[in-house]
């Protein structure tokens, strides 16, 4: 389902939240990579690794961003516990016919090809799920590489690096790759900016870095101390 028609308000309140956490809660979101086209004959499912609790909320973003119509499928126990994500385009595993409709449709349809959140490091064993749904909907499988990383801020900063699309045996290659590229800019980068040649999708720019400024408590002290 797309974005829920029945009770409009809900929908948009659930919205205004889900975008809200994360533009409090992450000092910024940054994008890097050829984005699939949104509308009739852009559709494609987007096959990202999956290490933090971050990331479908981040693929979502990115798709408001772009104006993209957008499908996750989410574990049953998950999507049980948050059922009015589906307010937001969120499918249980089962539901892949709806899903292959959507991306035929021109949906993006986010499927995490590990299957739950796994530890930072090497990519686990991939389901079958995400090629054999671009199969079938004849849509680009598009590997993403995401990191959630502490850095040069106050908050986690998040990096979505998009390959190239991949045949369904080369899918494993296609993230890695991106892993690979993404790990090696955020290494050789200055932590205190962002990373060069990414687009920022989400959060504001603050002078001298992603996220430097005083907080509010920090400047009250500044003045009541006179401390320099």
């Amino acid at each position: 389902m797309a974005e829920s028609a029945s009770h409009p308000w809900a929908t948009a309140l659930l919205r205004a939240s889900v975008r809200g956490s994360v533009r409090r809660e992450l000092a910024g979101v940054w994008l890097r990579g050829p984005l699939p086209g949104s509308g009739p004959g852009g559709g494609a499912v987007l096959a990202p690794n999956h290490n933090s609790w971050w990331d479908g909320y981040l693929l979502r973003e990115v798709a408001w961003w772009a104006g993209a119509d957008f499908r996750v499928l989410m574990t049953g126990r998950q999507l049980s516990r948050f059922p009015f994500l589906r307010r937001l385009g969120a499918l249980y595993p089962a539901e892949v016919r709806p899903a292959i409709r959507a991306a035929q449709a021109g949906a993006w349809v986010a499927v995490f090809p590990e299957g739950m959140i796994r530890p930072a490091g090497a990519l686990d064993t991939l389901q079958p799920g995400a090629a054999w749904i671009a199969r079938q909907s004849g849509v680009p499988l598009v590997p993403v590489g995401i990191r959630v990383v502490m850095r040069g801020a106050r908050k986690p900063e998040a990096y979505l690096r998009v390959g190239p699309a991949a045949r369904p045996g080369e899918l494993a290659q296609g993230i890695e790759a991106e892993l690979r590229a993404l790990d090696a800019e955020l290494a050789a980068s200055d932590p205190e900016q962002p990373l060069a040649g990414y687009l920022r999708v989400s959060g504001k720019p603050a002078q001298g870095g992603p996220d430097t400024r005083p907080d509010w408590a920090s400047r009250l002290l500044t003045l009541v101390t006179g401390d320099r």
